[in-house]
């Protein structure tokens, strides 16, 4: 069941890379607080899934495939939800690649792998969710960032330049919408334990436990993040309680700063 709190009660949410880790959790906390939800992705038998849980939650949410390397796909994704919900109220930019690689080993083709899903699919992404916003009469956007934005860990070159632009994308709309009550906001979030961050120790040869023997170490508030440690700053920026808050970074990642 949906629970008590309604603060998301009929906004229409969409998601992007909402089958996975963090997307898949936001998918369904936006529909326990009320919300219709539109998420995309490329996992079918993952969304099938996500899908059940929410009708036995009681809500409302539809899945439209994604592969944001074409950039049409963006578009495709707030087309869908206008034709079936008429509205967007907001949205959270999830979806993103994290390669490792330091400048060095950086190939043209890994940069073009990682800008065109983390940022070029980002800012289309915004471009149609900015524009199905003005229908609505206002929305709210989130960026999802990290902390690698700063500067980032030396096999991070591109994965942080990436990043870094979003920043940049986040104050140009916050500023530039904010009278068409159009409001954009950055999460940073720290070191968490997805399915892409595993895989990628993994290939590395961490295992679980040594990544959060390592994480613990270097995240001054003691251990990694949990997916859970998000969903409360999300659904406030998502929702009426933050009316009058946009250009923010709201950072969530222990103290950690990279």
């Amino acid at each position: 069941m949906i629970t008590t709190d309604n603060s998301l009660l009929n906004k229409v949410i969409v998601i992007s890379g909402g089958t996975k880790g963090l997307g898949r959790a936001i998918v369904l906390e936006c529909v326990k607080k009320g919300a219709s939800v539109v998420f995309g992705g490329r996992d079918k038998l993952a969304a099938d899934i996500i899908l059940e849980e929410i009708a036995r939650l009681g809500g409302s949410g539809i899945f439209v495939y994604t592969d944001l390397r074409d950039v049409s796909y963006c578009s495709k994704l707030f087309d869908r939800a206008l034709e079936c919900f008429n509205r967007v109220d907001g949205f959270v930019n999830y979806a993103g690649l994290t390669y490792a690689a330091s400048l060095e080993e950086s190939t043209e083709e890994l940069y073009d792998a990682i800008f065109d899903v983390n940022t070029k699919a980002a800012f289309f992404c915004v471009k149609n969710a900015v524009s199905s916003m003005l229908h609505s009469g206002g929305g709210s956007i989130i960026l999802i960032g990290t902390a690698h934005a700063e500067r980032g860990q030396r096999d991070r070159a591109a994965y942080a330049c990436s990043k870094g632009a979003l920043k940049t994308l986040m104050e140009h709309v916050a500023y530039h919408y904010a009278r068409d009550h159009v409001r954009c906001n950055m999460m940073t979030i720290g070191w968490t334990p997805t399915e892409g961050e595993l895989a990628l120790r993994a290939s590395q040869g961490m295992s679980l436990r040594q990544l959060h023997e390592t994480a613990s170490a270097v995240i001054p508030m003691g251990r990694m993040l949990d997916v859970n440690d998000y969903l409360p700053g999300l659904i406030y920026l998502l929702s009426d309680s933050s009316s009058m808050v946009t250009g923010s970074n709201f950072r969530i990642t222990g103290g950690e700063y990279i």
